[in-house]
């Protein structure tokens, strides 16, 4: 598996990593036996949040990883807060503070490697938010900030107050989900693709050195499905098998390729809890698609080239 700088951090990890979402899902045996996949597959980034399984995908994680010193040193934890279950946002210096104890406790972990804000909060305050960062890094109980699907400007405003770097924006990325590629393409067009929806949050991530990690890197629509082997994405399908077969990979890692292959190093995160999927996806890190082929299999999920 091949590795990246994240961000402007000195922590190198992996192309992959692997999203826990659903480990609450699973059985300790079952979930012990992802996480040992993903290990020898060299995948030891783990992406988390307070609100997977309602904290019960981090109990998880850590009771079938065996969580102990000698162990994680060894891996990369990322979490992630501010959605509440009870259908609101909070960046407020309590909860940050209070969500980071709890992930901790359920992780069995002294740090985080990575926090991060989840999905924008209209009330927030960003001092409060720097307050609630700087107590973190402070008491070594976080090393590394960052945030999740947040625009260019949001992120300004909130490092104008912040003492720490943010390192990683999380975003849903796929070759069915390309907004913040076709927003570029597309430019100076009346088409809709030319709607700059993310402030240009991708080549703003380039010029600050902050990785993007992609989600969802197999849906279309926002959580309408997975587009492998879909019927309504026949052509990208075979476009991915025909590839596929000249790297010797399936088509969900030629899907994970075509996001690395960009230029903007992004890292993708996966969320398969099956160990042979991850496996097969993994094979992504060695293949350098071309640029035809990449934009080959642009078009055949419908984008057009103008």
């Amino acid at each position: 598996m091949k590795r990246m700088k994240l961000g402007t951090s000195d922590l190198m990890v992996p192309h992959i990593a692997l999203g826990c979402m659903s480990m609450n899902k699973l059985s300790m045996e079952d979930a012990a036996a992802v996480i040992h996949n993903a290990l020898e597959q060299g995948i030891d980034f783990f992406d988390h949040a307070d609100i997977y399984g309602s904290g019960e995908s981090e109990s998880i994680f850590a009771e079938a990883i065996e969580m102990k010193p000698s162990i994680r040193e060894k891996i990369t934890i990322q979490s992630k807060t501010g959605i509440i279950r009870d259908g609101y946002y909070d960046f407020s210096k309590d909860h940050i503070l209070k969500s980071a104890d709890e992930s901790l406790k359920r992780l069995k972990t002294d740090y985080l490697d990575v926090f991060l804000l989840h999905r924008p909060d209209a009330l927030m305050e960003p001092e409060e938010v720097a307050e609630a960062f700087t107590t973190l890094k402070e008491s070594g109980k976080v090393r590394h900030f960052g945030v999740s699907n947040h625009n260019p400007m949001q992120i300004d405003l909130l490092s104008k107050y912040l003492n720490q770097d943010l390192i990683v924006n999380q975003l849903q990325l796929s070759v069915t989900n390309s907004g913040i590629i076709n927003e570029g393409l597309y430019v100076n067009t009346p088409f809709e693709n030319a709607i700059d929806r993310s402030g240009s949050i991708l080549d703003y991530s380039r010029l600050h050195d902050m990785t993007i990690q992609a989600w969802s890197p197999f849906r279309f629509g926002f959580f309408e499905g997975l587009f492998i082997d879909h019927e309504d994405y026949s052509e990208l399908n075979q476009k991915l098998q025909e590839i596929g077969d000249k790297y010797g990979v399936d088509k969900s890692a030629v899907a994970v390729a075509w996001i690395l292959r960009h230029p903007a190093k992004i890292q993708t995160i996966v969320g398969t809890m099956t160990p042979k999927r991850l496996t097969n996806i993994a094979k992504a890190s060695d293949v350098e698609l071309t640029r035809k082929e990449w934009y080959d299999i642009w078009q055949s999920a419908g984008n057009k080239l103008l």
